[in-house]
């Protein structure tokens, strides 16, 4: 079964998929504070499609990209030591594919398919 919430990265300034950075899933709690509740490690295509086992429900929800331990791998100073993306679930039966674009000095993300 593939998770509700999927994420790819592609490394921009290299042209590939970005393979090994870690990703993590939160979600708000009712406190206003985040709960770590799924997430994984970039694979050879810059893909995570486990990222939750749990359902999926309405609120808000963040993925954290730990870039710059993966520029560090590559040897290339960067900018951003993370990445987070927070977004919004009104439709817990959809499927949130939530990528980005990355490269040393700036990241851009949309909502996918």
């Amino acid at each position: 079964m593939t998770s509700p919430i999927t994420t790819h990265v592609l490394d921009t300034a290299a042209g590939r998929p970005a393979r090994g950075i870690d990703v993590r899933l939160s979600s708000r709690d009712a406190n206003g504070g985040w709960r770590d509740i799924g997430g994984g490690t970039t694979d050879g295509d810059g893909r995570v499609g486990d990222l939750l086992a749990e359902t999926l429900e309405s609120g808000e929800y963040r993925l954290r990209f730990e870039t710059g331990a993966y520029f560090d791998r590559l040897g290339v100073a960067a900018f951003y030591p993370h990445v987070d993306v927070t977004f919004s679930v009104a439709d817990p039966t959809q499927h949130y594919h939530v990528p980005i674009l990355l490269n040393p000095f700036g990241y851009s993300t949309y909502r996918g398919s």
